[in-house]
């Protein structure tokens, strides 16, 4: 036989070595799948955590604009007609250098093939700038400056 007994807002129950020899009979409601990206109706699902938070950010106007005109567009290949879109929100995102992360270094984005993607911060981590470190040439000295872990 279990005791219940109310504080505030706070209920506590006591239960005793019986109370609990016999097996529960509740029955939980099946759990709903959780909607992806793309909703069963085609729309896309803002609200899904695979976005990152990049649809409500300082860009998510832009940002769900050239997202929207990729996912819905017609043209081949895939998105070409979306470059006004997408250049948009990249200009949004260098607005932000503390919220999405600033690639300077174009030419080694296209080599790695990085993307929208690699311009998203990582939080709490800023990059170091080794480029702009003090090297003396090989003649004057054999030691050279590292970038220090």
């Amino acid at each position: 036989m279990s005791l219940c007994k109310s504080y505030g807002k706070d209920k506590v129950i006591f239960a005793t070595k019986e109370d609990h020899a016999t097996p529960s009979n509740v029955e939980l409601p099946e759990s709903e799948p959780r909607p992806g990206l793309i909703l069963e109706n085609g729309d896309i699902n803002w609200n899904c955590p695979c976005l990152g938070g990049m649809a409500i950010g300082p860009c998510g106007n832009e940002f769900r604009e050239a997202f929207s005109c990729f996912h819905y567009s017609q043209a081949q290949p895939k998105g070409s007609d979306c470059y006004e879109a997408f250049s948009t929100m990249n200009e949004c995102m260098r607005n932000y250098p503390g919220v999405y992360k600033q690639n300077l270094n174009e030419e080694e984005d296209d080599e790695n093939g990085a993307g929208v993607a690699s311009m998203i911060a990582d939080e709490g981590e800023e990059e170091d700038d080794v480029d702009n470190a003090p090297v003396k040439p090989e003649s004057e000295s054999k030691t050279v400056a590292t970038k220090a872990n």
